[in-house]
């Protein structure tokens, strides 16, 4: 069975960082590609990008592309999303999963929260 966990999130302050990590189980790793996706406050969830097996992300959000970085370390299926500069719309429930695997192969989130 598929299974991620997700940790990392928190309140943090504006303009300050957070590293979120995911880690995958029940699926061979370095096979599949990881995406990360956000639901803010009222708002419908959204993709933030996603990362190639070959290790090369793509951000699908404009507001994010220079201040978050995702990776992927395969020798523990874990993915990652680092976020810089953090801004209060960027306060959501962060999730992480395998598109691949199906609309159950994502992770129940994490909250960030972000303080002006």
């Amino acid at each position: 069975q598929v299974h991620f966990v997700e940790s990392g999130g928190g309140l943090v302050q504006s303009g300050k960082s957070l590293r979120l990590s995911c880690t995958g189980s029940g699926f061979p790793s370095g096979t599949y590609i990881w995406g990360w996706d956000r639901q803010g406050p009222g708002r419908s969830r959204e993709k933030i990008g996603f990362i190639t097996t070959d290790g090369h992300p793509t951000y699908i959000i404009d507001s994010v592309r220079g201040r978050f970085t995702i990776s992927r370390d395969d020798a523990t299926n874990t993915a990652y999303l680092q976020m810089d500069s953090l801004k209060p719309e960027d306060t959501a429930v962060y999730y992480c999963g395998v598109p691949a695997l199906g609309r159950g192969a994502w992770g129940k989130g994490t909250q960030v929260t972000v303080s002006s």
